[in-house]
């Protein structure tokens, strides 16, 4: 029987607890070392582990995905004081105050989501930040454009600092960010001296710069956004990320302007406003941005994943560099889900488990500077750490225009960490 994402999600409402037989057991150890000794340092060999490391958390036996290391295998991963302590096989379980029995399972690191919009209750269509990440094998995401200048000082305070996902920004050029989904069309409120001073005050959270070239904009107008989010760009250093798809000039002109560290998103947008033409073949345009360095995202959403371009683009070996999901309140219950649900899609287009986990791992890791070793299980690096099951069912898939297609199987979170902290 065919089951949609509603149905799994539904499944997954059940405490990782109740799942001990025969999936994933949790239980905590009492045995330790009696010299009390800590995990040792980051770096060191497999052989050098021994049943006198303590561990904190102790993973065991799942199937380690970590394309920052190159690692596809069954591993045991060790957690100590926040942090990744070992991953080798065959840890000693003696060693760790608390086991999960990760058999059967794939560990991943905590995924990361280079667009969302969590600006709840203030922002148009946000939605609450943890609710959509945490228990969905998501540690880490990027907030694409809810708020602009005068916006973000709230954004951080109320939104940013209280959450337990960690949160970053693509901050909107316009200084309002959306408070109205047509904060571009008053080029009063496209202020790049504005944004450079709050990227300046906020790099520690301001990751890019974001911009929505909509068909909001009059003819000529979207050029002049971008013109002016590129100065801001260029006096900060932070990228842009660019929302296409309707905006008066061609795409060529708008790819034209983009840089090295650049990003596209919703370049699966249906026909012809995404990287297939009309006769289903990707654009030159898209290929030579891609070719100078510009990142190519998928940004799902309500509007923006077609399978009919994604099937294209797939035929031609043309893959996205990061898949996000756009997630927001209005397609949180469907056609998105969640980030698992748009990864699920790519393999049904026939991305391997390894691509797929990459493009939301150590792809968007590479791309923003984030901080702690995110989006790899890498010694030393944050415990930041998703567990999944990969489910053999038959899901029915749907894209942005109530398209769908039947997957053989779909990634279902089971268990996610947070600096070591198990939060879900």
């Amino acid at each position: 029987m065919a089951h949609n994402r509603r149905q799994f999600l539904e499944r997954l409402s059940v405490p990782l607890v109740s799942l001990a037989s025969p999936g994933l057991a949790e239980a905590a150890l009492v045995g330790r070392s009696a010299n009390g000794a800590r995990a040792t340092s980051p770096g060191r060999s497999a052989e050098g582990a021994n049943a006198a490391e303590v561990y904190d958390t102790l993973i065991k036996g799942g199937h380690v995905v970590d394309p920052a290391g190159g690692l596809s295998a069954v591993s045991d991963v060790a957690i100590a004081a926040g942090r990744i302590a070992r991953v080798a096989p065959d840890l000693p379980a003696a060693g760790a105050r608390r086991l999960v029995d990760a058999s059967g399972r794939i560990v991943t690191p905590g995924l990361i989501d280079i667009h969302v919009h969590v600006f709840d209750a203030v922002a148009g269509v946000s939605m609450p930040a943890d609710a959509g990440s945490l228990a969905h094998g998501v540690t880490t995401v990027v907030d694409a454009g809810s708020a602009g200048a005068t916006t973000f000082p709230g954004f951080r305070k109320y939104i940013i600092e209280p959450s337990a996902t960690r949160i970053y920004a693509a901050i909107n050029i316009s200084t309002i960010g959306l408070v109205t989904l047509n904060e571009l069309t008053d080029l009063t409120l496209v202020d790049p001296a504005a944004a450079e001073r709050v990227i300046t005050a906020n790099r520690d959270r301001i990751v890019a710069i974001k911009i929505r070239l909509t068909g909001a904009l009059g003819a000529g107008q979207d050029l002049e956004v971008l013109r002016r989010a590129r100065r801001a760009s260029d006096a900060t250093g932070v990228p842009l990320m660019v929302h296409i798809g309707g905006s008066p000039s061609p795409l060529r002109e708008i790819l034209a302007s983009l840089k090295r560290g650049d990003v596209v998103t919703h370049v699966l947008r249906e026909q012809p406003n995404g990287a297939i033409d009309a006769e289903g073949r990707v654009r030159e345009s898209f290929l030579d941005a891609r070719a100078r360095g510009v990142v190519m995202d998928v940004g799902h959403g309500s509007g923006n994943f077609s399978w009919m371009t994604a099937e294209l683009a797939a035929a031609a070996g043309w893959w996205p560099d990061t898949i996000s999901s756009d997630l927001h309140s209005r397609n949180a219950n469907g056609p998105v889900f969640d980030l698992a649900t748009t990864m699920s899609k790519f393999m049904k287009l026939g991305m391997t488990l390894e691509e797929t986990i990459a493009r939301a791992t150590a792809a968007p890791a590479r791309l923003y500077p984030f901080p702690g070793g995110a989006g790899t299980l890498g010694e030393g690096a944050v415990a930041d750490i998703a567990i999944f099951r990969l489910d053999q069912s038959r899901y029915v898939f749907t894209d942005s225009f109530k398209q769908t297609r039947e997957g053989p199987r779909g990634l279902v979170p089971e268990a996610t960490f947070r600096s070591g902290v198990k939060v879900a």
